[in-house]
């Protein structure tokens, strides 16, 4: 502990010394579409050791930097210094995860363009774009989260989380990480022994340490650990959403955007301990075996712990248990997460810190995997909402044709009634407790790729929010509207990670939302505000339980 703290020392007082100028800034010299790498460029010191990364069309990159390691179902510790110069110029492994269904459908793959990188339990990583290094600027720092739920994705998957665009035109430093997921990441075997107390939050526990590796090294990459917003999507807004709740991330970011991923509840203990009781009752282990479990391979855990998920739920769906997530999440289990982040009331630590969500009009869009409902009629459309709401049916569709009056019969099925609830009820009580303001969104642009069959999907609105809609052109098209709006968002979450206030040029006045008047920021190529546009539809909707993931 003492060389520890002796390390740190060491290590601040370098950064002081750099910023009382006895250290000169590194030039840029790169030319558009030159890469310099090499052992003199782009070089940072960290408190584990010195980095290389690469300088491409102005920006100095850095890909696969261990921010800390873990044993399987450990909680994180520090990453092991290293001698000499460590080369961190291509990303790191994602962690293990099942296998991606999407790449069975051509056109989901042309159109979101993943990359899966390889798979390795050792998968502790960020990732940083950066303007300047060594240079003693305080830029903001936004630390992308990934989506996947708990269970897939990684800080690389989609073109859209490349940092590039969005470091260069805001002056900020952007950060994307990787950490343990599904059965690595949240496996509750705490029942099992005080080694296993922690298990069940392995995850959350990475992504506090991602965020603390930041808070102690980001000013050599140029950035301002004191301005620090984190986002994410999908279940990166979910992490964002539990971090809100998390006590040992107090203090480590100061802004935070939920973008489709209003996590109002997670695991409890009890149904997360079930879990882990039951897939080691699958694997064959006795409670007196269970350090085996170490040694398993990882395509025999996930199978196990799918199994027990399954079982659980089930028993659970007979207890009346309501979730939107149920499995792999972080679980309340009174110490590293103590209460739900949102249920009954929005976590008194984040108060003071100001907070966006949004989600996208269509979401999971229904007709994007039912071609037949591309070209539904309304009275078919009808037919299928009375089998969910039943003799409410005509109630809904007035309350629908309020909210969105120039629909198409398709929208009556591809509208988005699972995610916007949630979000509306987050920004209420976030809105309630009278601290750092709040401002919601909803990203109704329609992409014109592959005739517009994803309409505004999961995950639309990242390339705008990251200014890659060219980068990632097989997804948004690429053309003049689409850059256009990219252009707009992208400014948007610029000028609310450095002032905790988005708005921005060409668009509406962006007001704080309220739960008298529901402010709503509608993206699209007309941009506006709507005022608690669908507040009649919602409450009819509320009235019909919604089953997660």
């Amino acid at each position: 502990m003492k060389q520890q703290f002796l390390s740190a020392l060491a290590f601040a007082s370098l950064l002081l010394v750099s910023c009382a100028g006895k250290a000169v800034a590194e030039k840029q010299i790169s030319q558009e579409g030159e890469v310099i790498a090499s052992s003199d460029k782009a070089i940072v010191q960290t408190e584990s050791g010195k980095v290389g990364g690469y300088i491409e069309n102005g920006m100095y990159i850095y890909k696969g930097i261990p921010y800390a390691k873990a044993e399987r179902f450990m909680a994180p510790v520090a990453p092991d210094r290293w001698e000499g110069i460590r080369s961190s110029r291509t990303y790191g492994p994602t962690c293990p995860q099942g296998k991606r269904m999407g790449w069975y459908s051509d056109e989901h793959a042309f159109a979101f363009n993943w990359d899966d990188g390889y798979p390795d339990e050792n998968c502790l990583r960020v990732n940083i774009w950066t303007p300047g290094i060594n240079d003693c600027k305080k830029r903001p720092v936004m630390v992308w989260l990934h989506g996947g739920g708990y269970a897939a994705g990684s800080g690389q998957e989609l073109p859209s989380y490349d940092g590039t665009n969005l470091a260069k035109k805001g002056d900020v430093v952007v950060v994307t990480l990787n950490h343990r997921l599904n059965v690595l990441g949240f496996l509750d075997l705490s029942a099992f022994g005080e080694k296993y107390a922690k298990s069940g939050n392995a995850g959350l526990l990475d992504l506090v340490a991602a965020l603390q590796w930041v808070n102690k090294n980001i000013a050599s990459f140029g950035g301002d650990a004191s301005n620090v917003t984190i986002f994410g999507q999908s279940g990166g807004g979910g992490k964002v959403s539990t971090l809100l709740a998390t006590p040992s991330a107090e203090g480590l970011f100061h802004k935070a955007i939920v973008q489709s991923g209003s996590m109002l509840r997670t695991m409890e203990s009890k149904y997360s301990r079930r879990i882990g009781a039951a897939m080691v009752e699958e694997l064959g282990l006795k409670p007196s075996e269970i350090d085996e479990i170490q040694k398993l391979p990882y395509e025999k855990l996930l199978a196990a712990g799918e199994k027990a998920i399954t079982k659980v739920r089930a028993e659970a769906d007979k207890e009346g248990v309501a979730s939107f997530i149920f499995g792999w999440a972080p679980t309340v289990e009174g110490d590293m997460l103590p209460a739900q982040p949102f249920d009954p009331q929005a976590p008194a630590q984040s108060k003071n810190i100001p907070l966006m969500i949004g989600t996208t009009l269509h979401e999971f869009t229904t007709s994007t995997y039912v071609p037949a409902f591309r070209s539904v009629t309304k009275e078919k459309a009808v037919e299928f909402l009375q089998k969910k709401y039943g003799n409410r049916t005509e109630e809904f569709l007035k309350a629908f044709e309020k909210a969105y009056p120039n629909y198409q019969p398709k929208d009556l099925i591809d509208i988005d009634l699972i995610f916007r609830p949630s979000a509306v009820e987050q920004a209420k009580l976030k809105a309630a407790q009278q601290g750092a303001p709040v401002y919601m969104y909803m990203f109704a642009w329609e992409s014109p790729v592959l005739d517009g069959m994803f309409r505004s999907t999961h995950c639309m609105e990242i390339p705008f929010v990251f200014n890659n809609v060219v980068r990632h052109a097989s997804m948004t098209g690429g053309g003049a509207e689409a850059q256009a709006l990219g252009e707009k968002m992208s400014n948007a979450w610029l000028n609310f990670a450095k002032t905790g206030n988005p708005n921005a040029e060409d668009l509406p006045t962006w007001e704080p939302y309220t739960i008298e008047k529901g402010a709503t920021m509608y993206f699209n190529n007309a941009s506006e505000i709507k005022n608690n546009h669908d507040k009649e539809l919602l409450e009819i909707v509320r009235a019909f339980p919604t089953r997660g993931f």
